[in-house]
């Protein structure tokens, strides 16, 4: 009988869709010796895959995809660029980021490897450490947008600083040399984007950035970090934003005390914080996320974005959009619209598991995607330092949300398959909230201003593939956050990735629908949104200590891993360290909502606020690091 109700949740427990069942990572083979940290990914005509590593080489790839088994085939093409991180191919030519110059590279005689090494055009640079450039991404008109990290002040460290021309910028770089300022507000503009001909880029939460997020960006745009305008006064700037005019509406809190500057923190419970959308008014070019990425939840240091252009060979999301996060070493999925004039759109997670940072993303002309990888200095979760894997879609198509769009009185979700009625028409199988990022110059912000979403009814179309979820309580430029545990395929499949982040920049005009339409059954069997009782219980259980193997999957899902090992400094100090310190479990539970960098002066990157993390997983990690204190056996 044991045997048997074994064998059932076992079988039960295998049906369990999982992300594998549908994309597969395949690790390419590398050369002994070779580190391959990818920089940049670009695809050839005839099917080769070139990539830049940050130690500064050009690898062409022959046979990138193995087929028949047998191993790709490395060709050095380039070598002694300088932290090359972007590449891309145009008319028989690669063109590559470097730190201080776009490269033109050509093989002219024919014999595999660059001898023509052309500078198309140079930028300043102060020599800090953190002046990386990124892209190109190449424009309608033939042109390149490059983007340019900020550099860290020397005794304000915490503070992003241009200092010289064009850090913190997007440049625009014409074949013929020529650069125009495009836009500035950038702060580490890692992840760039050509979308139908319009440029976006992605920025990491830090300093006046309160999370990650995706930007369209036009000439004169400022998406809101201030370095850059200390150059909005030279005569080629199109942005005329000054740093004394944010300044006047923004405290920069430059504070010194006893002769000193004291670092920005968030200010707990603060009154009246301010909003990059407020902003909008008085600054008309000033420039809010199309999308947020929720920092912790996806990804952490936010990278390449790319469309799905391969017509289908990669599943069921063509022409949506990928974008990866070095950090959590992950691809999420964006589907944007345009409402009243602005990006706006929905974000998912996708597929996790590679093996270091996801840093450059490039199709195969099979339609299989190409992840280069990377984390020295940076972190990252996965098990190895760098690498080049290969996404293939296993022609099964997985239980999802396909799109999440705007309506005035709601939002309308789009499945890959019907749903089954019952569930869905069942308001208990949806929950959710909506919440804002403050505008500071402190590192992060938490997620303000919660409000739990008011769902007043729903409606499912009559194929089951949509359905209309009606909220009272929609708030413009805020991130709403819907989850649905309780919807299930009408076959029985789970959502996969359940839980949707829609980025309402604008609530569309239109009819809404009347009340007689709407399904308002509710049924206590469903999933329901924990209560604050429930979540006050939760936090009050006591937590047995778990093994390494058993914790795992709470560090990694609450990110963890992208910045702490357990016995290696990386990021972040490593576990064992923290155990010495003898910190209570409530203490350090304190410390993951509210951390204290003072007390890691050693480490350059202070950890922002978590508060994401459920306090019963914080609880649980909190006692596992303390039981590294005792000597392992």
């Amino acid at each position: 009988m044991l045997f048997s109700i074994t064998n059932l949740l076992f079988a039960q427990l295998s049906k369990t869709p999982k992300e594998d069942d549908y994309y597969k990572i395949i690790t390419l083979p590398t050369p002994e010796g070779m580190l391959l940290e990818v920089g940049g990914v670009a695809t050839m005509q005839d099917g080769r895959i070139a990539v830049s590593t940050r130690r500064g080489d050009v690898w062409m790839i022959e046979n990138p995809s193995m087929e028949n088994g047998t191993a790709p085939r490395y060709t050095l093409f380039a070598s002694g660029l300088h932290e090359a991180l972007g590449l891309v191919y145009k008319d028989d030519a690669l063109y590559v980021a470097q730190r201080g110059e776009l490269t033109k590279l050509m093989d002219k005689n024919g014999d595999g490897k660059a001898d023509v090494y052309e500078t198309i055009y140079a930028w300043p640079l102060s020599g800090h450490y953190h002046e990386y450039s990124f892209g190109p991404k190449i424009a309608p008109d033939g042109s390149f947008f490059v983007t340019g990290n900020v550099a860290f002040g020397d005794e304000e460290w915490w503070r992003g600083e241009s200092r010289v021309p064009w850090r913190g910028w997007t440049m625009k770089i014409h074949p013929d040399g020529t650069m125009e300022p495009w836009a500035t507000g950038m702060r580490s503009p890692c992840g760039l984007g050509m979308i139908d001909g319009e440029f976006f880029y992605d920025d990491n939460q830090g300093d006046w950035h309160g999370s990650g997020g995706i930007f369209h960006v036009t000439k004169g745009s400022f998406t809101g970090h201030p370095a850059g305008l200390r150059w909005t006064g030279l005569e080629n700037s199109p942005v005329k934003i000054t740093t004394e005019q944010l300044y006047a509406k923004v405290d920069p809190r430059q504070i010194k005390r006893e002769g000193q500057y004291i670092k920005p923190e968030n200010i707990a419970d603060e009154k009246n914080p301010d909003f990059l959308f407020e902003l909008k008014d008085e600054f008309p070019a000033m420039r809010v996320p199309a999308v947020w990425l929720p920092h912790g939840v996806l990804g952490i240091s936010n990278s390449e974005i790319i469309r799905d252009e391969t017509n289908g060979k990669f599943g069921p999301f063509a022409g949506q959009i990928l974008v990866g996060d070095q950090g959590q070493s992950k691809i999420m999925r964006v589907v944007m619209e345009k409402v009243k004039g602005e990006f706006q759109g929905v974000a998912f997670d996708f597929k996790s598991g590679f093996q270091s940072g996801v840093l450059r993303m490039n199709w195969g002309h099979d339609g299989s995607l190409y992840a280069g990888l990377t984390n020295r200095g940076w972190g990252s979760a996965g098990t190895t330092t760098s690498g080049l894997q290969r996404l293939i879609w296993t022609g099964k198509v997985p239980m999802e949300m396909k799109t999440v769009s705007a309506k005035p009185d709601g939002f309308e979700i789009e499945f890959t398959y019907p749903v089954d009625k019952k569930t869905a028409e069942n308001l208990d199988s949806y929950f959710g909230k909506s919440y804002v990022y403050k505008y500071h110059p402190a590192y992060g912000s938490p997620t303000v201003n919660e409000q739990n979403l008011t769902i007043k009814g729903v409606k499912v179309s009559e194929d089951g593939y949509k359905v209309r979820v009606v909220i009272d309580n929609l708030r413009q430029y805020y991130l709403h956050e819907i989850m649905l545990p309780g919807i299930r395929s009408s076959t029985g499949l789970p959502v996969l990735h359940n839980t949707a982040y829609y980025t309402l920049n604008n609530i569309p005009e239109g009819d809404k629908l009347p009340l007689n339409e709407l399904s308002t059954k509710r049924s206590s069997s469903a999933v329901k949104a924990p209560t604050q009782a429930a979540t006050k219980t939760t936090a009050s259980v006591s937590t047995k200590t778990l093994s390494y193997a058993e914790i795992e999957p709470l560090l990694v899902k609450n990110t963890c891993t992208a910045c702490h090992q357990v016995n290696k400094r990386q990021v972040g100090p490593a576990f064992s360290d923290i155990a010495k310190r003898k910190y209570s479990n409530e203490r350090i539970v304190e410390l993951i909502y509210n951390p204290e960098p003072k007390n890691w002066p050693e480490h350059e990157t202070p950890m922002a606020a978590m508060p994401q993390v459920p306090r019963a997983d914080a609880l649980k990690i909190a006692a596992w690091i303390n039981s590294l204190r005792a000597p392992a056996p």
